[in-house]
């Protein structure tokens, strides 16, 4: 939730979860359908660049503790 900033089910299906209420009538499903696609790709790439923006940040926590490993031939 606080890496993507969205819930799961949103992040994989491309839209809210709505109840029975939001549905859509059958004539305007293949109307919206084109305009739910664009949405899902725009938020596919929002979720890509909230992950990676996240990895960075817990890779530079664990960079900073990381040391470089050193070996003596006798150990």
């Amino acid at each position: 939730h606080s890496s993507i900033q969205i819930v799961p089910y949103e992040g994989l299906y491309g839209i809210r979860c709505r109840s029975f209420i939001g549905w859509f009538e059958v004539g305007e499903a293949g109307l919206i359908g084109t305009c739910l696609v664009h949405q899902a790709m725009e938020k596919e790439k929002v979720i890509q660049e909230r992950l990676k923006m996240a990895q960075t940040r817990q890779k530079s926590y664990t960079d900073v503790r990381r040391r470089e490993c050193e070996f003596e031939v006798d150990d």
